[in-house]
């Protein structure tokens, strides 16, 4: 069955609304039950204590749509097992990261289970061949689709250290991987994609500056699991597999780009990469001159670029395809090596 763009644009409206209406009533209950992130740390933006739980109302908001649009449309056993995939180890992964928001956990533990998961998920991708772009070598496979999920879940954890920032950059990303997924009539990946963007779009009615609530670990982990999944779902139909796998990872290209800089420079200074800091591309913006709202803002847009490429890669594959890749990459690395030259500490 063939679904109108219109029809998926409701979609996302709906969640949109949806997690609008949430948000407010989740930051009520963590008001109430005290459940706070708290300007303590050295790390920490805000100036006053802010609370959690806008992640709840983002899964909550995923879930319910998800499977309220499964039963209005194409509901099967085939479909409801392949949203289940997606959103329950989501839900799972979202549930220790709502523990860790709450009482607290190492970070080896939570690495553990993020991994766990993740092969999990990258059995059923490859045993029932909906990835995307497959290397036909089933170890390899495994260990690439491993390591993207547990990659993107922390990358968009990483990135979540600004007001808006996580939030806009997710309803960008999804925003353009729906594009490209809808072209390509992949349903359930534009339909997830869609509702997703709504969904962070909606959240961030009340996640920008200044924020009234941020979703903690439990929306950004809960997050990462529906990017990561499905930007492997994801098959933009190019022979070449470098063009291919070059889509999702000029997607996720901002997001990438924070961990590296945050990491590396950890790394540097001989600090653990889990250990907390403003070393983040919003700490170094903010660092040389940019208000909250206007290094969100440029994020954003750095994002769309880059959501944009992928775009241009999957509509001009065979006449532009190299030459974007190719821009992509050297943009990147410049992006990479300015924020590096901006220092990673106030002092």
């Amino acid at each position: 069955m063939q679904y109108s763009i219109k029809q998926f644009l409701l979609l996302g409206v709906v969640t949109f609304i949806l997690v609008g209406v949430l948000t407010p009533l989740m930051r009520m209950i963590a008001i109430r039950i005290g459940a706070f992130d708290s300007p303590n740390m050295s790390r920490k933006v805000q100036k006053e204590p802010v609370p959690y739980l806008g992640g709840v109302a983002i899964a909550i908001g995923i879930v319910i749509t998800s499977y309220v649009a499964l039963l209005y449309t194409d509901f099967s056993e085939k479909t409801f097992g392949l949203a289940t995939s997606v959103l329950l180890p989501a839900i799972v992964i979202s549930t220790m990261g709502l523990i860790d928001d709450l009482r607290g956990l190492q970070p080896w533990p939570r690495l553990a289970m993020q991994t766990s998961t993740a092969a999990v998920l990258a059995t059923i991708l490859i045993s029932t061949h909906t990835i995307g772009t497959a290397l036909n070598n089933r170890l390899l496979d495994s260990l690439i689709t491993i390591f993207w999920i547990v990659g993107v879940c922390n990358s968009i954890n990483f990135f979540d250290n600004l007001d808006g920032g996580a939030s806009g950059t997710v309803a960008v990303i999804t925003l353009f991987l729906f594009f490209i997924a809808y072209d390509r009539q992949q349903i359930l990946v534009s339909a997830l994609a869609i509702v997703t963007a709504g969904a962070t779009a909606g959240f961030l009615m009340w996640n920008r500056f200044p924020a009234r609530i941020y979703m903690g670990d439990a929306g950004a982990l809960f997050l990462g699991i529906i990017v990561s999944v499905l930007t492997i779902r994801l098959d933009p139909g190019i022979d070449s597999r470098s063009k291919s796998l070059a889509i999702p990872l000029a997607l996720m290209a901002v997001p990438i780009m924070d961990t590296t800089v945050a990491v590396c420079s950890r790394l540097f200074r001989g600090i653990s990469p889990f250990q907390g800091g403003r070393d983040h591309l919003s700490h170094r913006l903010m660092r040389v001159g940019f208000g909250r709202q206007g290094a969100a803002f440029l994020l954003w847009s750095l994002a769309g670029a880059y959501g944009a490429l992928a775009l241009a890669i999957y509509t001009w594959q065979d006449s532009w395809g190299y030459p974007l890749m190719a821009a992509g990459a050297l943009s990147w690395i410049i992006f990479l090596a300015l924020f590096f030259a901006i220092p990673s500490t106030d002092n």
